[in-house]
């Protein structure tokens, strides 16, 4: 098994340990329940290691990295997949608007929503 597929082993049962329900792309079923995570997701960028969805919407990506490999490197990465959801899926914001970058042990979490929130109130909207 390699570095990254250990990762994605450990993301699994963290994802499971939190209540969503895992599923290969090629069997999605957003109705499955409140939260699904889609394995090997496409994106008009590339594939996703994970697209979580919340409610049937597309809501946050979660990238997959080995063990010991920087996280804050793959931010850029993420905002790409984020930005590149295919037209078929509904979200809750273009860009989507959380991002996990996981080795497994260390998670790194973006939210671009408070992100807007926050450049929403300085520039007086």
């Amino acid at each position: 098994m390699t570095p990254e597929a250990e990762a994605r082993q450990q993301i699994d049962l963290f994802l499971q340990q939190a209540g969503w329900i895992i599923q290969d792309r090629s069997q999605i079923n957003l109705a499955a329940g409140p939260g699904v995570a889609v394995r090997e997701a496409m994106l008009k960028t590339g594939e996703v290691d994970y697209l979580l969805f919340a409610g049937g919407k597309a809501i946050a990506t979660v990238e997959a990295k080995p063990e010991g490999y920087t996280l804050t490197g793959v931010e850029e990465q993420s905002g790409k997949y984020a930005k590149g959801l295919l037209d078929i899926y509904g979200n809750w914001g273009h860009p989507l608007p959380f991002a996990y970058e996981s080795t497994g042990s260390e998670t790194r979490f973006t939210n671009r929503f408070a992100l807007l929130l926050t450049n929403l109130v300085c520039i007086g909207m």
